[in-house]
């Protein structure tokens, strides 16, 4: 059972160098639990979590696909403290937007935690295609524009100023950083309004925030409501159980998505599992599949900050190893699909039918291994999927997920290694055929 201190974690919408994969490598095989294994195509080039590398992590990408020339179409993905970047699909930076400055010397910065997209939101100056993004730092949603042929990069920032901390009350609590975390976004059919959903950093609360136009063509939000998922839970023996945790810290939530088709938010609970639930934040969530590590006692020592794990008494799930992350979902045009799910702990994907009359059911899942040049995925953050057709290179689909361990290893030039991130680039034909799908 793990405890982090700083956490690593979890659509239609930089600098350094690129490395891309071309060869004819067969990109299915598999691995000793049974899964398949995939390959990937394309990487990014790394990022580091450093003074020298702008204090930037990988975290959580989303895939914007250019209806007027699919081959041009754009993956968006947060840095944390290095802010936002846009690559092409070649993995090629295109552009890199910066996270605010702190407010002042000893206040928190801008942390870009998780992004996701919104196609034809209604604004001052007409519709447009926009990415939502969780500022950790600041505690707000940052929205920016998205435009292929504007000069000096496809994003521009339209967030209205005047935007209020999402849960916090003043700059001392944003200090503290219970904060805006995982995101995903929603348009409501029937009403045509247009939500993001935010979960809150180190707390089991969710928000439901309305997209709203502000003056000079800029994008606010207002709260809407809010609703807590449980930090403890009855054990089939009778007793009560939550997960061992840093002291005043509960049961966070980051990777989230929506199913627009029936307005269902699926939310990953980390060291929990997958709830579902309205995404209007009514009725009672129901949870779909728990982590293998549900129920188990842990003790948390001061000195290590880790925790120490008791006998596991065999309540938990059998496919997510906390922490379960990244959700994402895959649509099909007849409504049928699967949500994947980043089973964190052990380095694989897990899939759930889309169908909420089939319970979820697990169908199975995947592994992304190494191939040539190009290494494996681990502890991954966030994915993206998009099941459509991108131009000659992915005419199937992408699939791109954050990479939480870049290799090689880069010296830190004091006998240690800098800690290294990225985002791998997948062709989703790849997947469907080596799951099944």
């Amino acid at each position: 059972m793990r405890v982090h201190r700083t956490p690593r974690r979890a659509a239609v919408l930089a600098s350094g160098t690129v490395l891309i994969s071309l060869l004819a490598v067969s990109p299915v095989g598999a691995s000793a639990s049974g899964l398949p294994v995939v390959t990937a195509t394309g990487e990014t080039a790394a990022l580091y979590d450093d003074e020298a590398g702008g204090n930037s992590d990988a975290d959580d990408p989303a895939i914007w696909r250019n209806a007027a020339d699919p081959a041009r179409s754009l993956v968006l993905a947060t840095a944390k403290e290095g802010g936002l970047r846009v690559y092409d699909l070649d993995a090629r930076p295109v552009q890199s937007l910066p996270a605010p400055k702190p407010p002042a010397q000893d206040d928190a910065p801008g942390r870009f935690n998780n992004v996701d997209l919104v196609s034809g939101l209604a604004t001052p100056s007409g519709r447009a295609d926009v990415a939502v993004v969780s500022d950790r730092g600041n505690d707000r949603l940052r929205i920016y524009r998205i435009d292929p042929s504007r000069p000096g990069g496809p994003l521009t920032d339209i967030t209205d100023p005047a935007a209020a901390p999402v849960f916090s009350a003043d700059q001392a609590e944003i200090n503290d950083q219970r904060t805006a975390y995982g995101l995903a976004t929603w348009r409501d059919k029937a009403s045509g309004r247009t939500y993001a959903l935010v979960s809150q950093r180190e707390r089991t609360r969710l928000a439901l925030l309305e997209l709203t136009p502000a003056a000079g063509g800029r994008i606010g939000y207002r709260n809407v409501r809010t609703l807590d998922l449980p930090s403890s839970f009855r054990l089939p023996d009778g007793t009560s159980w939550s997960p061992c945790a840093e002291p005043g810290e509960l049961p966070q939530v980051e990777g989230m998505v929506v199913d627009p088709a029936t307005g269902t938010l699926y939310a990953g609970q980390e060291d929990i599992g997958i709830w579902r639930l309205r995404a209007d934040l009514t009725g009672k969530p129901v949870l779909v599949d728990k982590v293998k590590e549900y129920g188990v006692p842990g003790v948390y020592d001061e000195a290590t900050e880790e925790c120490t794990p008791g006998a596991d008494p065999g309540y938990g799930g059998q496919r997510l190893t906390a922490d379960v992350e990244g959700l994402t979902l895959f649509q099909e045009r007849d409504g049928d699909g699967y949500l994947l799910a980043s089973s964190q702990g052990d380095n694989t994907f897990a899939l759930y039918d889309r169908e909420v009359s089939e319970a979820n059911e697990y169908e199975g899942g995947f592994r992304i291994g190494a191939a040539s040049a190009l290494d494996s995925v681990e502890e991954c953050d966030g994915a993206a999927v998009l099941n459509a057709p991108l131009g000659a290179r992915y005419p199937r689909g992408l699939l791109v997920v954050q990479d939480g361990e870049e290799t090689p290893a880069v010296p830190d030039g004091e006998g240690g290694t800098r800690t290294a991130t990225g985002f791998k680039f997948v062709d989703l034909g790849t997947v469907v055929d080596a799951a099944d799908m």
